[in-house]
């Protein structure tokens, strides 16, 4: 929907950029990729009726991988409507940092529009960072969109480090521990629609002040009883 009729004229939405970070390294390799990829693939329905339901919102969606170095998958962001989800395979180490420098790079305005809303990064990853992310990750969260961006990490199985992903959230609250399949198709699930949690009246533009001593601060979303519930998932099989 590309705006909001009122009296006088039409109010036009504003780009909110999703992106998926996947830890794509040897140790994803099996169930854990094949989780991923099918449940990124079955929830995009889900992703494309949340934005019909928040008409303030361009909703726009981006995959990038990291194995041995980083690349997009996804080139350009694309309209969730027109979305699709390609099959990632796993190989390699884990460059965590080189994701971070080219999440980086997308998150100056240009590319990004200073009528956007914070986007969403949506971290996924199985282990412990194989290059120096700390420096790159000092970089993204020094940019005014990476400050302000809502931060989610999904950490799969027992070997993720969680206190690196805690460093890219800010928030442990925001670290996600999926130690299943079920639990981590449950967790996509939710991080998919987290998005729509996003609301554009309560949302922080660019051209707004938000500096205080320390720097902006970021869009948080209200987790108040919104993780999901994994009492109902069996741990027989634990990653």
């Amino acid at each position: 929907m590309s705006g909001l009729k009122r009296p006088g004229g039409e109010l036009a939405s504003r780009p909110l950029h999703f992106f998926w970070i996947v830890d794509c390294s040897g140790s994803m390799h099996g169930e854990k990729i094949g989780t991923v990829n099918h449940a990124i693939q079955s929830t995009i329905p889900e992703m494309v009726s949340a934005a019909e339901n928040n008409p303030n919102a361009q909703l726009m969606v981006r995959t990038l991988k990291f194995s041995t170095g980083a690349s997009w998958v996804t080139s350009s962001p694309v309209n969730v409507e027109d979305f699709a989800w390609d099959d990632l395979d796993a190989e390699g180490v884990t460059d965590l940092g080189k994701a971070f420098e080219l999440l980086s790079a997308q998150l100056t305005i240009p590319p990004m529009s200073d009528r956007a809303l914070p986007p969403v990064l949506v971290l996924l990853s199985d282990g412990q960072p194989t290059d120096d992310y700390k420096k790159s990750l000092a970089e993204l969260k020094k940019l005014p969109w990476g400050k302000k961006a809502v931060k989610i990490a999904i950490s799969i199985g027992q070997d993720a480090d969680d206190g690196v992903l805690e460093e890219f959230t800010g928030n442990k609250e925001l670290v996600l521990q999926a130690n299943n399949a079920a639990a981590l198709t449950k967790m996509i699930k939710w991080a998919s629609t987290a998005a729509s949690l996003v609301s554009a009246p309560a949302s922080i533009s660019m051209d707004e002040e938000t500096t205080a001593e320390g720097g902006a601060n970021p869009v948080i979303v209200d987790m108040g009883g919104r993780i999901p519930d994994l009492d109902d998932i069996q741990e027989d099989d634990v990653w």
